[in-house]
């Protein structure tokens, strides 16, 4: 159908909670790939794709404890390194779009995950929300807690939750 609107798809993405890993966490590239390979496929023109990407305050405002903060341009140099930090995970699927040709936007908020998220989907009114999910057990969900559950229940549009392949699952199920 000539030009007909592309199909709008809001991707949740977040960082790697792995030290030393400074990337896409598994479920979000996951999520990603899936995305391209199932609903995008070679029908690149008819889609654009949005990332957000929410950081969460610390509850005390000390990301790192081990830190000094002794001047004013400690805490600038602080949120220039989160904000440096939220642009290189976006700056992943950004590119990747870039690359074969699929219209995209990213951008970064601060708060509550779930929160947020539900909140831009309200804000945009995309076609469809994508999310990946850890696969954490009964157990773990009671102490983790799950964006994917909460959007699912919440945003006001279709949710597709994408679980990461057993073995893509770090040995701590909880990291990501």
């Amino acid at each position: 159908m000539a030009g007909a609107a592309p199909t709008r798809v809001l991707m949740g993405v977040n960082e790697s909670t792995i030290n030393g890993y400074p990337h896409a966490s598994i479920s979000s590239r996951k999520a990603f790939e899936w995305t391209l390979d199932k609903i995008v496929r070679s029908n690149t023109s008819g889609f654009k794709l949005f990332f957000l990407h929410v950081q969460v305050p610390d509850e005390d405002g000390f990301d790192d404890m081990d830190s000094i903060y002794a001047s004013p341009e400690d805490f600038k140099s602080l949120k220039r390194r989160d904000q440096a930090r939220g642009a290189h995970l976006l700056e992943f699927f950004v590119e990747r779009c870039h690359a074969i040709g699929v219209a995209c936007e990213a951008w970064i908020k601060r708060g509550d995950p779930k929160e947020v998220i539900c909140h831009e989907v309200k804000r945009l009114q995309p076609d469809l929300l994508v999310v990946g999910c850890r696969g954490l057990g009964p157990f773990q969900r009671v102490f983790v807690g799950t964006v994917s559950e909460f959007c699912v229940k919440h945003a006001e549009c279709p949710v597709i939750t994408i679980k990461r392949s057993a073995e893509e699952t770090p040995q701590d199920p909880v990291d990501d």
